[in-house]
């Protein structure tokens, strides 16, 4: 792919999901942590400290970002599986990217988090039914969201994510 933005594509969601879209984008989920922990393992400090991409994160911010996005995205869940249409507050993904904890923090805290994180999640995401992969939560910008897509946007996150860090290492032919 041209675009170090998207190394897997943009995301896309035609839903209605079938039965298998959703079994393969809960696997991708609960695949995350593992695959993300395997991109940067043995990586050196200067490794992860360089960007992705010209004027992107580093692959230190890269792996920060995943649980603060994932965590964002499991209390929505859990409000829009106890409350009618909330109205979710958007965060500022690059301003939190440039905080001390995720610009120079080891990524084993993240890595770690991610993990207990996605052991939490996956039982709330595998217990859902399908009326209630169909609540939503009101984002302020993307309007009414369906957990059925949320589902299907968290599983291309976490891929879009390791593929920013396996293709800079492939670009840069570090094993």
């Amino acid at each position: 792919m041209d675009d170090l933005r998207y190394p897997v594509g943009k995301f896309t969601y035609t839903g209605p999901a079938s039965d298998a879209d959703l079994q393969l984008w809960l696997s991708q989920i609960a695949a995350t942590p593992a695959l993300l922990r395997a991109a940067v393992g043995g990586l050196s400090e200067e490794q992860l400290n360089t960007p992705y991409r010209p004027e992107g994160w580093t692959v230190r911010q890269v792996v920060h970002h995943v649980p603060d996005s994932h965590m964002n995205s499991y209390v929505r869940f859990r409000l829009a599986l106890t409350e009618e249409h909330p109205l979710i507050k958007p965060y500022h993904e690059n301003l939190w990217a440039e905080l001390p904890d995720a610009s120079s923090a080891p990524v084993d805290l993240s890595l770690n988090l991610l993990d207990s994180l996605h052991q939490r999640w996956m039982l709330l995401l595998n217990s859902l039914r399908p009326a209630d992969l169909a609540k939503a939560f009101r984002h302020p910008e993307m309007g009414l969201v369906t957990l059925e897509k949320n589902v299907a946007l968290y599983a291309w996150h976490g891929r879009h994510h390791v593929a920013h860090i396996t293709s800079l290492k492939s670009r840069m032919g570090w094993s």
